[in-house]
């Protein structure tokens, strides 16, 4: 490989993946000789490909479905992802591969850049692998998480893992406050509610939404973490009632912004790869 760094995303599909130009225009805009590739491994092939990636002298791999999970098998993962339960990225540079979660940053970095402020009470939507990554993101940072999910026993269980630190340890202090609901509670939940997140793939259709717009008000933050299309029904009746806004893209950047940071140790020109995710959105 010379003197250029390779980086990664592997995941099975891939050629849908917007990381390449998005991380190819930060190393364009600090002039940092690297390329950005993608590698399709079979379903049962994750842990073969990080180590086949180690072994080549690959310098970072992001990781996507369906292979956030098995990938622990073959990484130490930082203590964030093991209470996840989930990387979607690996650092190489260490004596062993390093796993992080950068879906967790991304959502807090996009509130945050938003204008959200991440105190009070959240309600996750979803309790899959973004709904994890959230829940345990937003209690980390103090809020009391409520997460509403179709099967109100996996919204349960995710609460719990929350409560109890997950996967790995959690923060010293006090325990968090997590409690699990089905979707039918999504109104009385976001009548007190700081903040709102659809951690759901429900939305992807124009006129989907996860929530009732009679269950929004003007005092909300709400992230959906669905970037196609980027103006969702769910945005839309929540900016209709006076909501502070903040579309999927945003979180879509800041994973890929925390993994870039992760990977060369520089500040990452977000305004570029903004650019350039945007310009495919």
């Amino acid at each position: 490989m010379g003197d250029m760094d390779v980086y990664g995303l592997i995941g099975n599909p891939v050629g849908h993946s917007l990381s390449p130009p998005m991380h190819e225009a930060g190393y364009e805009a600090l002039d940092i000789d690297a390329r950005y590739v993608t590698f399709e491994p079979p379903a049962d092939g994750a842990v073969a490909a990080i180590e086949g990636a180690e072994a080549l002298g690959v310098a970072g791999l992001n990781v996507t479905i369906p292979f956030k999970q098995d990938v622990l098998d073959a990484v130490d993962p930082d203590p964030l992802a093991a209470r996840i339960g989930a990387v979607n990225t690996v650092d190489f540079t260490g004596e062993h591969p390093r796993g992080y979660n950068t879906d967790a940053a991304g959502a807090v970095r996009a509130l945050r850049d938003g204008g959200v402020s991440l105190s009070g009470t959240a309600v996750v939507v979803g309790a899959g692998g973004a709904g994890r990554a959230v829940a345990f993101a937003l209690a980390d940072e103090g809020m009391a998480v409520r997460i509403a999910n179709r099967t109100e026993s996996k919204a349960d269980a995710l609460a719990a893992d929350v409560r109890e630190g997950g996967v790995g340890e959690a923060p010293s202090g006090d325990d968090p406050d997590a409690t699990g609901h089905g979707l039918d509670e999504l109104e009385s939940l976001l009548a007190d509610a700081d903040v709102l997140v659809n951690a759901t793939s429900v939305g992807m259709e124009a006129d989907e939404t996860p929530v009732p717009a009679e269950a929004l008000h003007g005092d909300l933050g709400v992230l959906d973490a669905v970037y196609r299309p980027l103006e969702t029904r769910l945005l839309q009746d929540a900016a209709a009632v006076g909501a502070t806004t903040v579309d999927g893209g945003r979180m879509l950047l800041y994973q890929g912004v925390v993994a870039f940071e992760r990977w060369t140790g520089r500040d990452a020109p977000v305004a570029a790869m903004d650019d350039a995710l945007r310009s495919r959105l």
